[in-house]
This record gives structure tokens, C-alpha cells and sequence, in this order.
């Protein structure tokens, strides 16, 4: 395929027509959902374990799991507004790591039994186990983690992500982030970020089979500095990996390869689409997340939702290029794209043909407005489809593409504190993944 300049060019590229689109379309469009426990009842244990990172380290880790092994970050636990929630804890870590507890920030435990006093929650002692009443009063995205020496057993991975959805979906809505009709979404992923100090943990593991207590320095002398930073657990490129689920709808099984991190982040959408972006600083440190190709709007910080002083039915969020994730907070955000004020028909249309469903109109039928190398002078990667449009593939040379069938659109989204964007000082890698835009056609597993 040579130079890409004219709308000859696009008025040939191969497409399903209008009608073969509505037949496409027909079924129920599928919609992304965070993968996590569901119900009033659970079973948590701390456990200790091992992590993958990308670069073939593996890292002494402890965990909340509800199965055999610890997993990273705990089981993503998603309630229902209004509901009351029993949330029994085991302490299976070893003897020299101490009690273990769970705390819930923005939501009020009325009740505990079993267990010890602790400084912030009952907490379990070697062996036993507490459990915790509590009541999901609003929605919103909430977290998790340990109240027993956080300073260490945060770092070593005692966290989570709890999701409290609102008892109907708003008016208006198929589903929404909080009881407001502004609140609406089609597709949701979840951004819980942390890091790992290897010192920490390499320290932890040398004193795990001692009498105890373990000190690794925390709060005091030991200077913070992480090597890996996380999104869900997992390190780029590790994020785009697949889950432990598998992605069905795409005929991707699941990874046996990270066994005790479950989850992935992939955020795919199609143009037109409202994005819920679920983001938690787990860790210690901020994380800015930047998302490339469009701002996200803020629904709210701390499951609170940001309303106008002078209209309470209207939201104040501001638009946002990068999200200042802190220690702690959670936020709620809405992506969108359509490919708007690009300049240029991101489809390939002729200025004849139908537009597709959410098209930004004022730029339909205008051509790319480059001149593209020939192909012997342009570097391939991985995720290019051989075409500038979106649904449309193009020749590629031989042994090139086959990660983007569906000829996507990706957009890298990661920390914009560029260091976090490393393995161990390797480059790329850390708090990174890519969003896919997908043609509308295309089914989101």
C-alpha cells in the first residue's frame, strides 16, 4: 500500500455497509465489567506468597486471598448499596509478621467479633480470625487494606479494592457509577495503583522464619524507593496481559503465568462510549495517571460526588489530562472519544458515505491530512493494523501485525511520573497500559 492522501483511497477501503452494520449490531452490545466477588458474605486470608514482575523477578509478597493462594491485590469485593456485609479475616501469615486487620476508609464498621483490640480494628492474631459488620451506605469506589502496621503490611501487599454499585441504576442509565442520571456509563475498568520497595520485602522474607517481630525499618531510617510500580497487581507489559478469568468473547483464555495476580487492566471502548475509570491510590506515594487522547471528566473523589454549590443537581468535576492519584483516595472518572477536532475522517469515509454511530460529523470524509512514508521507510509495531483508520486493515510486510485484528486505535495511559514507567530502572514497563478503540462493530469481551 503506498502513500495515504486522498479520498479515492478511502472510498475503497472495505467496510460493512449500513444495513450489515445493523445486523452486527443487533444483539446486545457487551459491557465491560470489573471481574471481583460479589455478595454480602465473605472469606478473607492473609497468606504469604510470591509475585511475577516482567523482568523474571520474584517478589515476597503478602496478600488477602479467598482461595488456596495469596493473590495481589486482594479480591476486588463489589456490593450493593444499602446491603449489610460480614467480612471474616484469617490470619494465615507467618508467626513473625504479627496480627493482621482491615480497615475500610469512607465506610463505618458497626460491628466486630473475634479477634483482638488493634490500634485502628480489631485484628486477628496468628492462627485466628475477626470478622467485620458493615453497612454499604452509598456508592462508590472504595478501598481496603491492613490497620495493623500499614507502614509495613500495606507495602507488602495487604490490600484491595471494594465497590459499593448503587441499589438501581440512575434515571436514565443501564448502569451508572452513583444515583445521578450524569453518572452513566457503558464500560468500566478498575486503576488501583501501588508500588514495591524490593528492600522491604527482601527483608521481610530474610526475618518471615524467625520468633518476630519483623522490622524492616519502615516509618523510620529506611528511605521509601520502589523498583516496580503496579497497576492491578502487575507491572506493564504484564497489565495487557490476560486476566486469570480469561476474555472469553475474544476466545483469549486465561493466564496460567500469574497465578497469584488475577487481574489485568486492558480498558477497551468503542467511539461514543462513556468510560468509568475506578482509580485507588493503594500505595504510598502519588501516582499522576495520564490518560492520552482525551481528558477525563471527575465524578468524585472519595466516593463523594463533586456537586455545584449553587446547583445540586448539576456535577462539578473538573476535566482532567492526568488524575493526581493519592495515597489513600479513590477517584471516579468518565473517559470519552470519539475522535473530535482531529481534523480528519478517522474512519476513511468518502463524504458520501453513512456515518457510523457516534461520529464526530464536522469532520467526516476529510482525508488524513499527511502523506504516509512508504513502507520500506516506517518502523512497525505490534498494534498497528498497516492503516491509519479505525476498522479498516491495511498490508503489512510479512511477519508484521496480528495484535490488532479489529484495526483499533491504542492510546498508551500510564503515570506521568516518568520513572514509574520502568522495570527495576528497565524501560518500558511500571504503571503503564494501553486503551483500545474499537470500531463500533466490535464486540468488548
Amino acid at each position: 500500500m503506498g502513500a495515504i492522501n486522498t479520498i479515492s483511497w478511502m472510498a475503497g477501503v472495505a467496510r460493512p455497509s449500513l444495513a450489515g452494520l445493523v445486523a452486527l449490531l443487533a444483539p446486545a452490545i457487551s459491557l465491560a465489567a470489573i471481574p471481583g466477588e460479589t455478595g454480602t458474605s465473605f472469606n478473607l486470608t492473609a497468606k504469604a506468597g510470591y509475585v511475577s514482575m516482567p523482568d523474571g523477578a520474584s517478589v515476597y509478597s503478602w496478600g488477602y486471598t479467598s482461595g488456596s493462594e495469596m493473590q495481589l491485590p486482594g479480591p476486588t469485593l463489589i456490593v450493593t448499596e444499602g446491603s449489610t456485609i460480614d467480612i471474616t479475616l484469617t490470619n494465615a501469615l507467618p508467626g513473625a509478621a504479627g496480627n493482621v486487620s482491615i480497615v475500610f476508609p469512607g465506610l463505618e464498621v458497626s460491628s466486630t467479633s473475634g479477634g483482638v483490640p488493634g490500634a485502628l480494628a480489631r485484628e486477628a492474631e496468628s492462627g485466628g480470625s475477626v470478622t467485620y459488620t458493615l453497612t454499604a451506605t452509598r456508592p462508590g469506589t472504595f478501598q481496603y487494606h491492613s490497620g495493623t502496621r500499614p507502614d509495613l503490611q500495606v507495602e507488602m501487599g495487604l490490600y484491595g479494592a471494594l465497590i459499593v454499585e448503587p441499589a438501581s441504576p440512575a434515571a436514565g442509565c443501564v448502569q451508572s457509577a452513583y444515583d445521578h442520571s450524569a453518572t452513566c456509563y457503558d464500560q468500566e475498568y478498575l486503576f488501583l495503583l501501588s508500588e514495591v520497595d524490593l528492600d522491604v520485602h527482601r527483608a521481610a522474607e530474610l526475618q518471615a522464619s524467625g520468633p518476630g517481630p519483623i522490622d524492616v525499618g519502615t516509618g523510620r531510617s529506611k528511605e521509601f524507593a520502589p523498583e516496580y510500580w503496579l497497576i492491578n497487581g502487575r507491572a506493564a507489559p504484564d497489565t495487557m496481559a490476560m486476566d486469570n478469568m480469561g476474555m472469553g468473547g475474544m476466545g483469549m483464555p486465561a493466564t496460567t503465568t500469574l497465578p497469584n495476580q488475577p487481574y489485568n487492566c486492558m480498558p477497551m471502548m468503542r467511539p461514543g462510549e462513556r468510560l468509568l475509570m475506578r482509580i485507588i491510590g493503594a500505595g504510598k506515594d502519588p501516582h499522576p495517571f495520564h490518560t492520552h487522547g482525551n481528558h477525563s471528566r471527575v465524578l468524585a473523589r472519595d466516593a463523594n460526588l463533586l456537586l455545584s454549590e449553587t446547583d445540586p443537581n448539576e456535577l462539578a468535576g473538573p476535566l482532567l489530562f492526568t488524575v493526581p492519584s493519592e495515597p489513600g483516595s479513590t477517584f471516579d472518572t468518565i473517559f470519552e472519544w470519539t475522535g473530535q477536532d482531529l481534523g480528519w475522517d478517522i474512519y476513511g469515509h468518502a463524504p458520501g458515505d453513512d456515518l457510523e454511530p457516534h461520529e464526530w460529523a464536522p469532520d467526516h470524509g476529510k482525508p488524513i491530512p499527511v502523506e504516509l512514508p512508504d513502507q520500506t521507510s516506517l518502523a512497525f509495531g505490534g498494534m498497528y493494523s498497516g492503516s491509519p483508520f479505525l476498522g479498516a486493515l491495511g498490508t503489512l510486510p510479512p511477519g508484521e501485525g496480528g495484535m490488532n485484528p479489529e484495526a483499533g486505535f491504542a492510546y498508551m495511559w500510564h503515570s506521568h511520573t516518568e520513572k514509574e514507567m520502568v522495570n527495576n530502572d528497565i524501560f518500558p514497563g511500571g504503571m503503564m497500559t494501553m486503551l483500545l478503540v474499537l470500531p463500533p462493530w466490535v464486540e468488548i469481551p
